[in-house]
């Protein structure tokens, strides 16, 4: 049985710009929001979009990733006909197995695609934070009779030259395309998110991975070359939150939004647009008789006898009497000793910091440092973990970082 469109999404990014929060998971199963992983946002978005057939290509460190997606239940996508399948790299009988650029995972995968003999493919980015309606996309699409169709966002001029930017005329036709250009012409930023007719989709991807000089990779070579053949290419506006989280800073800031729904646009309580999760099936939290939290989230499972301010704390978080913790984001499990001063700062899953502890600082002028702590780390008494520090080993008594 056909399907009009299944979604391929992309998770096999290394996240290098995350530094040690990914050193021993794939970017999109970094946590995220108090009891979300990243890739809860594209998958909650297919749910909820109507597209019950999802391939994820994993890659880099994939175990936490496959284990945390498992048969695809949480969201629905546990099929008989379709739902979720994870697609890492396989070798064959040609002997290519590791996938060398975007492109040549979508190639490496046709068989997959092939299977459901879809009209159009959606292919999404495991590593980013969006609530999209992929059902209207896919309405722009067709409505333009595109056979390429790719999600835009506007962005500030300033800022234009850090993004792949489409330059577009008034019927949003695509007519150019720059990749992080110095003189941008259009601040319609792509955003790695397009719809491909696929029968041209699969012409491509095989011209493209016949040419030995090609990087194998979506924005670098398909697009230009979808534009040298004047393909019907189109440029759908968002107007909805997005955000590409493959930096300490942007992952901070995304996390900051979510105790501001008004007015950041991510709201993580819409029960029109869930977003679903394998939760940890933690009991509730618990907050003790002289424990003080303002303007937070807190998860399952806490445990808060300190201060919390202006912070994330994710399920099975501990935070001793004493304690103080300030702009931060706090992963699964960690333990927060008494005494302990954690602010601005982004701690992963199951670190310990020990009684007396000062982590990171808030930023002064000119500075925006965000102190990092890798999983399973312990601080020791005493230490001291400077605003920009990145730590992924664990820290002695008394201990400058």
């Amino acid at each position: 049985m056909a399907k009009e469109m299944i979604a391929m999404l992309l998770a096999g990014g290394q996240g290098s710009r995350l530094y040690v929060l990914t050193q021993k998971l794939a970017k999109p199963a970094v946590p995220f929001g108090g009891k979300y992983r990243i890739i809860d946002f594209p998958l909650s978005n297919c749910v909820n979009s109507g597209i019950d057939t999802v391939g994820i290509l994993t890659q880099y460190q994939p175990m936490v990733l496959n284990e945390y997606i498992g048969n695809g239940q949480p969201w629905d996508l546990d099929r008989l006909h379709g739902g979720v399948h994870v697609l890492p790299p396989y070798q064959t009988a040609t002997g290519s197995d590791w996938y060398k650029g975007t492109a040549n995972a979508i190639y490496q995968n046709i068989p997959f695609i092939q299977r459901y003999d879809p009209q159009y493919v959606i292919i999404l980015s495991g590593d980013q934070i969006c609530k999209q309606d992929y059902s209207d996309f896919l309405r722009f699409h067709k409505e333009k009779g595109a056979e390429f169709s790719v999600a835009v966002m506007e962005v500030p001029w300033e800022e234009a030259s850090r993004f792949g930017l489409m330059v577009a005329d008034e019927n949003d036709k695509i007519t150019e395309f720059q990749e992080k250009p110095k003189e941008p012409k259009s601040n319609l930023a792509s955003m790695g998110i397009y719809i491909f007719n696929w029968d041209i989709l699969k012409k491509y991807l095989m011209e493209d991975e016949e040419d030995p000089n090609s990087e194998n990779d979506f924005g670098k070579n398909i697009i230009p070359n979808l534009l040298r053949d004047n393909r019907k290419m189109y440029a759908y506006h968002f107007d909805g939150y997005w955000k590409d989280v493959g930096t300490i800073s942007s992952l901070w800031e995304a996390n900051m939004e979510v105790l501001d729904p008004e007015n950041s646009g991510i709201n993580l309580f819409d029960e029109d647009w869930r977003i679903y999760s394998r939760n940890s099936g933690m009991t509730g939290h618990r907050i003790g008789a002289n424990a003080i939290i303002e303007d937070s989230m807190i998860t399952d499972g806490c445990r808060i006898e300190g201060h919390v301010k202006h912070s994330i704390l994710f399920a099975g978080v501990r935070v001793e009497e004493g304690a103080y913790v300030e702009d931060a984001v706090i992963m699964g499990g960690t333990v927060i000793r008494s005494g302990a001063v954690v602010k601005h700062c982004i701690v992963a899953e199951n670190v310990v910091i020990s009684e007396g502890t000062q982590v990171g600082e808030m930023p002064e002028e000119g500075r925006q440092g965000v102190a990092t702590i890798g999983s399973g780390v312990t601080i020791g008494k005493n230490a001291k973990v400077g605003a920009d520090a990145m730590v992924s080993e664990n820290v002695k008594d008394g201990e400058v970082v």
